[in-house]
């Protein structure tokens, strides 16, 4: 057995899904350990519930890693080439790791499309790097269905940035500074037309 499906299959076997509180599928064992308390300092973590008064956004922000340089894991571009976040060196960045069996990841997307370009002339780079251990088959299908207006369809079928972050959770997202260094990062879904996420927007840029 590699050394990936042993991950794979310690994470799957640890916990329920953090995302939408359901395992996830077969094929995709990644997302499904719950973070825990010696993972981030109290004083560092802020739990908010917002949106549709059903818990559609719900998220942990994490400010104990901030300073920390982004990774350097390889990922696929939307062209099908390989990609590293130093290639967007000198740009603020918005990383967000989801999956398309992820149902908050997906009430998400489309406060992040939103975002994407309304901050794109301030050159904020939104990356929504899919964590669909099967690529393209999965999220091409996805992307066109929803007809996205500023993202596109970087993928990790690898899971390098689920297991590098190492929330136990999707979504995910971090954000970078223009120095790629990192500001905060938000572990669940949350609604990006919010006071809080303009703020955190605004600390990025």
């Amino acid at each position: 057995m590699s050394l990936r499906s042993v991950i794979a299959l310690l994470l799957l076997t640890g916990a329920l899904s953090a995302c939408d509180r359901q395992s996830a599928p077969k094929e995709q064992a990644n997302g499904s350990a719950e973070i825990t308390a010696d993972e981030v300092a109290p004083d560092e973590v802020k739990d908010s519930a917002a949106g549709d008064g059903e818990g559609a956004f719900k998220y942990t922000l994490d400010r104990s890693k901030a300073g920390t340089p982004a990774p350097d894991y390889a990922f696929v571009s939307p062209d099908g080439g390989d990609a590293t976040l130093k290639d967007f060196a000198g740009k603020p960045l918005l990383v967000n790791l989801w999956a398309t069996w992820c149902a908050p990841c997906v009430a998400e997307m489309p406060t992040l499309d939103a975002i994407a370009g309304e901050y794109q002339a301030q050159g904020l780079q939104v990356l929504t790097i899919s964590q669909d251990n099967q690529g393209a088959k999965q999220v091409d299908p996805f992307f066109a269905k929803r007809k996205f207006t500023h993202l596109k369809a970087w993928l990790d079928t690898e899971n390098r940035f689920s297991l590098g972050y190492g929330t136990g959770m999707l979504p995910t997202t971090v954000l970078y500074d223009a120095e790629g260094k990192e500001v905060a990062r938000v572990i669940g879904a949350m609604d990006w037309h919010s006071k809080e996420a303009k703020a955190l927007i605004a600390e990025t840029l």
